[in-house]
C-alpha cells in the first residue's frame, strides 16, 4: 500500500511543476506529516525531491528527473478505456483522434493486457441522454469544441427567448448533462447600461432554462454557462486567451448546478404528510429541498402525520408532483392550490366512486 503511494507521488510531482503539502495529502487522501515522511523516504531512496519552504513552498523534483514506473496493470487499463465517452467524443468530432488513442494505447501494452479494451466495453457502458428523449448534437458543437481544446476566442450569436445576442466569449470547457451540452465560458468585458440590462435579463428571464447564466468564479469575473443549441453562429478568432489557473470545470459546474436548482424553487407549499408520503417525497419533488424540508418538520401528530414547508417550483409543478402521492399528501396552503386538490379529488371519486 505504502509503496504504490511512494510511486504515485512521484507521478503526481512528474507531471507538475510543484505541489504543496496539503495538495499531495489531497490526492493521497494521507495527512500532511505523512507525505513529509514519504517524501524523506524518497530522497533516502535517490529520488531528488526537492522541499521549497516559505508560505507559497511545496514539493518538487530536480534536475529533470523522469520515473520509468508508468507500467499499466490491468485495472488502470480498464479504467482508461472507460475514460471516453463514445457518442460525446462523436458529437465533438473526435472520434478518430479517440480511436488512434486507443489503437495506440493497446499496441504499448503487455501482451496480456490487450483485451482490456474489449473486457471494458463488456462491463460499462454510458448511455448519456434521459429517457423519452431523442438527443439531438448540435450543429455547432464541433466548432465549440474545437475552440475549447485551442484556447481560442469564438465569436458568437446566441438565442435568447425572442432575440438573438452577439457575444465574443472565452470557451473554457463543455459539459454534457442529461443529453444536452453546455458551455462554460468567460464573456467579454461589458459597461453601463448595456451590462445591467444584460444581468438583469439574464438573472431573471433565462433562470428556469439555464445553469447559473451569469456566475463569477472569482471577483470581477464574467463566467457564464450557455446551452450550445441556442447558439446559431459560431466564429473562431485569430486571438488565443489564457486561462484562469484556478478554474476547476468540475467544480465550478457542481456548484452552478446547485444555484441553479435552489434558484427555480420560487415558490412555497404546505403539505401534511403520512409516514408513507413522507417517504416518498424526496422521490416525487426536488430531492434537496424536499430533505430540507422533511429535517425541519415538528413531531408527528396523533395520527402520525407531520407537516411540511415544501419549496416548489410553482403551484403548476407543485400540483403535478403532489398528486403522485395520493392520499398519503393533504395540500393545507395556498387555498388555491388546495382547491385545485379538491376538485382533482372530486372528478376521481366520480371515476371511482360508481
Amino acid at each position: 500500500m505504502r509503496a504504490a503511494r511512494l510511486i504515485r507521488m512521484v507521478l503526481l510531482l512528474q507531471s507538475r511543476p510543484s505541489m504543496t503539502g496539503a495538495e499531495l495529502a489531497r490526492e493521497l487522501e494521507v495527512s500532511e506529516r505523512t507525505v513529509a515522511r514519504d517524501v524523506l523516504s524518497l530522497s533516502e531512496a535517490g529520488v531528488p525531491v526537492y522541499a521549497d519552504r516559505g508560505r507559497a513552498g511545496g514539493y518538487r523534483l530536480i534536475g529533470g528527473y523522469r520515473t520509468r514506473l508508468t507500467g499499466l496493470g490491468r485495472s488502470e487499463a480498464e479504467a482508461l478505456f472507460l475514460s471516453g465517452v463514445p457518442a460525446a467524443l462523436r458529437d465533438m468530432g473526435l472520434a478518430d483522434a479517440a480511436s488512434a488513442a486507443r489503437l495506440k494505447v493497446s499496441a504499448a501494452l503487455l501482451p496480456e493486457l490487450r483485451d482490456a479494451a474489449d473486457g471494458a466495453a463488456q462491463r460499462f457502458h454510458l448511455d448519456a441522454p434521459a429517457w423519452y428523449r431523442e438527443p439531438a448534437t448540435p450543429e455547432l458543437l464541433p466548432a465549440v469544441a474545437d475552440a475549447v481544446w485551442d484556447d481560442r476566442r469564438i465569436a458568437t450569436r446566441y438565442r435568447r427567448k425572442d432575440t438573438e445576442v452577439e457575444r465574443e466569449l472565452e470557451p473554457y470547457g463543455l459539459v454534457l448533462k442529461a443529453g444536452v451540452w453546455y458551455l462554460a465560458a468567460r464573456a467579454g468585458t461589458k459597461t453601463g447600461a448595456e451590462a445591467g440590462a444584460e444581468a438583469g435579463a439574464e438573472a431573471g428571464a433565462e433562470a428556469s432554462t439555464e445553469i447559473g447564466t451569469k456566475a463569477g468564479t472569482e471577483p470581477g469575473s464574467d463566467m457564464r454557462v450557455y446551452r450550445i443549441d441556442r447558439f446559431t453562429s459560431v466564429t473562431p478568432l485569430d486571438v488565443r486567451f489564457t486561462r484562469g489557473p484556478d478554474f476547476d470545470l468540475p467544480a465550478f459546474w457542481a456548484e452552478r448546478a446547485a444555484q441553479f436548482a435552489r434558484s427555480i424553487l420560487r415558490d412555497e407549499v404546505t403539505v401534511r404528510l403520512t409516514p408513507d408520503g413522507a417517504r416518498q417525497l424526496r422521490h416525487v419533488t426536488d430531492r434537496a429541498g424536499a430533505e430540507e424540508a422533511l429535517a425541519a418538520a415538528g413531531e408527528p401528530d396523533e395520527q402520525g402525520w407531520i407537516t411540511v414547508t415544501l419549496p416548489v417550483e410553482s403551484l403548476d409543478v407543485a400540483y403535478s408532483q403532489l398528486l403522485g402521492l395520493g392520499p398519503e399528501a393533504e395540500v393545507i396552503a395556498p387555498p388555491e392550490l388546495r382547491e385545485r386538490f379538491a376538485a382533482a379529488a372530486g372528478r376521481m371519486q366520480g371515476l371511482y366512486g360508481r
